[in-house]
């Protein structure tokens, strides 16, 4: 194996501690969490969709004309697996009913750390120094995200265990996964599908943002959730700034 697989290996590693980080540290402070479940909801929702819209949209743009298409694919294709899954499990099942609040964002957020395991595989192929400015990026949202998706699942009536198990595969262990099966395949993975791959990435987390977690901050209103939502928005223009 060569260096280049063992670093990018070791920082596909590293986001997923920082993220298994982020769900320790809430369910270590569980009562603290949901006391305050609306501004992780808002803040999270800040980053999601602001991420989506300064970086990964434009950025997918530029690597593939049908980017556009990718993204409304992302977009329709999670709203209709929301629609699938509220019907046939949450409608037929009555105490599974708030289920889609936590399985919605945790598949959209796992598919999107996939790709960051690619993005790990290709970055550090081109060279050292541009694997290190995508993992510095990267890494900055990764404990909030494994927060988020812990919080999410037990909120949506997720037992604790089976919460924490889903957050920490869905949002910490997608990453190495996606390393790991991209690596092989990292010279065939070319611009045009990296782009189609990262615009699909930015419809599913674009919806959960849009579409499940402002909506449930409004009708949970509290004092300081648009200063949350603010932080949020701010996490995603460092995040921008460091990998422009």
């Amino acid at each position: 194996m060569s260096s280049h697989f063992w670093i990018a290996f070791g920082t596909s590693v590293l986001a997923a501690i920082v993220t298994s980080l982020g769900i320790y540290t809430i369910r270590r402070f569980a009562a603290w969490g949901q006391q305050n479940m609306t501004y992780f909801v808002c803040f999270a929702a800040g980053v999601l969709i602001s991420a989506s819209f300064l970086h990964i949209i434009p950025k997918s743009f530029t690597m593939n004309a049908a980017a556009p298409a990718w993204l409304l694919s992302g977009f329709l294709g999670l709203h209709l697996f929301n629609r699938f899954v509220t019907a046939f499990v949450c409608e037929r099942s009555p105490e599974r009913r708030d289920y889609v609040i936590g399985l919605i964002p945790m598949l959209g957020i796992g598919f999107h750390s996939f790709i960051d395991g690619f993005i790990y595989s290709i970055a550090f192929n081109v060279s050292i120094l541009t694997g290190s400015l995508a993992t510095l990026g990267m890494v900055l949202h990764e404990f909030p995200e494994g927060i988020i998706t812990y919080l999410l699942l037990l909120n949506a009536g997720f037992g604790e265990r089976k919460a924490l198990l889903l957050a920490a595969f869905a949002a910490a262990g997608t990453t190495p996964l996606g390393m790991l099966s991209s690596y092989p395949l990292v010279s065939q993975v070319g611009t045009e599908r990296l782009g189609a791959l990262l615009a699909l990435s930015a419809g599913a987390l674009v919806y959960v943002g849009a579409t499940h977690l402002l909506p449930r901050a409004e009708r949970e209103a509290k004092r300081f959730s648009l200063v949350a939502l603010g932080g949020g928005v701010l996490v995603a223009v460092i995040i921008v700034m460091s990998k422009a």
